[in-house]
């Protein structure tokens, strides 16, 4: 069993326990909780910050889990009775693990379109465990640098690991997005501030489940500026080794890609392959296609068939 499933495990048992056992708080707007371990730390103070690590559950359901990774930050403030587990924040003492219980029912009553797992009669669990408490907001950026520093760390591991494990060659470039060129193209490779159109397949390194691609038939590639930030960024990074035509397979560890958002797998931190094709290298943005049912636009030439 693996050291998230252990954590995960436990956590579990702690909320059984817990569940099952009527020495609950109640917050003024009806959320319930249990400090079900205790910790030897002061009580926190108003605007304050919590370093958490967090699991989130519908019923038995896991919708998301900061262990194994980074955790949160959250400021302790007088809230009110908002119905939020923000309520309770300003009870707890560093090194408390606690259980928050809200009812979905409830949950409604503020927001009648939940998602559809989110269902009547249902309950949302978030188990917290506070690691520390910081005074102001410069200590919680120089705390989220270490935290990304060894998340990076991780991620970049867990890649290696992944490629010896498959005996894949592949070059680091950049931060850490690795790259198999299988065929590099002809001309001089893209470089920031080009405009190239490319054609994908993107794929979970931790199941090969593809999950888009653009190349089959009738999809068009898709064209961007490089190195400008509007993909992510084992694509601004990788896509350099390509001139037109080439191509080739991006390897990139979850910081590049979509970070502690959640990825195409529904995951923060999710390390995603990408077969490419370098379709086309470009100094300007491509003219826009003229709708055949629109007059042309001044200056355009008509299209024929």
């Amino acid at each position: 069993m693996t050291k998230i499933s252990l954590l995960t495990t436990a956590i579990a048992a702690i909320m059984m326990a817990a569940c099952g056992s009527a020495d609950y708080s109640k917050t003024k707007s009806g959320i319930t909780y249990k400090i079900v371990e205790k910790g030897s730390g002061p009580q926190v103070k108003l605007g304050q910050f919590l370093k958490v690590h967090y699991t989130q559950k519908v019923n038995d359901s896991i919708l998301g889990t900061s262990i194994g990774g980074s955790p949160a930050f959250a400021r302790v403030d007088s809230i009110g009775a908002v119905y939020n587990p923000a309520e309770i924040f300003r009870f707890l003492h560093k090194g408390d693990s606690v259980v928050v219980v809200q009812e979905v029912d409830s949950l409604l009553k503020q927001n009648p379109v939940l998602p559809p797992f989110m269902k009547k009669g249902g309950k949302l669990y978030l188990t917290l465990r506070v690691v520390d408490v910081l005074d102001n907001e410069a200590d919680v950026k120089a705390a989220q640098e270490v935290e990304l520093k060894a998340q990076e760390t991780r991620d970049v591991a867990s890649l290696d690991e992944y490629l010896k494990k498959n005996n894949i060659t592949a070059k680091k470039i950049g931060r850490g997005t690795y790259v198999s060129v299988q065929s590099q193209g002809e001309g001089a490779v893209a470089d920031s501030g080009k405009f190239v159109s490319v054609r994908y397949r993107g794929k979970l390194m931790s199941t090969g489940k593809e999950f888009e691609t653009n190349m089959e038939a009738g999809k068009e590639p898709i064209t961007f500026p490089l190195g400008q930030g509007q993909v992510i960024p084992g694509w601004d990074e990788g896509l350099k080794e390509f001139a037109k035509g080439g191509k080739g397979t991006l390897y990139i560890p979850g910081f590049l890609a979509y970070g502690s958002r959640p990825g195409p797998g529904g995951k923060p931190n999710e390390a995603l392959i990408f077969d490419v094709e370098m379709v086309d290298i470009a100094d300007k943005a491509p003219a826009p296609k003229q709708n055949p049912m629109l007059p042309p636009v001044q200056g355009q030439p008509k299209q024929t068939k």
